[in-house]
């Protein structure tokens, strides 16, 4: 029973682990009235830009809100994850 919940476990972190790999290789560029930023899919800022100017204060800003914001969404769905079925959680 222990040994079927660890295979499980360590299965899913393994599927987790792609995909954060898949996402970490993917960026997104956008540009919006004389901002340009550059962003991966993991939602980590790479580049921002504001008329012409790059800029690490906003980029450094971005990536500090949304690395809290996770933090939030993580506590939120922690109580939430047993609904799933997911042992441990």
């Amino acid at each position: 029973m222990i040994l079927d919940r660890a295979k499980k476990l360590y299965g899913l972190k393994k599927k987790a682990d792609e995909i954060k790999k898949v996402l970490e290789e993917e960026v997104i560029e956008i540009s919006e009235g004389g901002v340009r930023i550059k962003m991966r899919a993991d939602q980590k800022a790479l580049y921002v830009e504001v008329d012409g100017e790059k800029d690490e204060r906003i980029k450094k800003a971005i990536n500090k809100a949304i690395k809290e914001s996770q933090k939030v969404a993580a506590k939120k769905m922690r109580g939430r994850m047993g609904d799933f079925g997911i042992p441990g959680l």
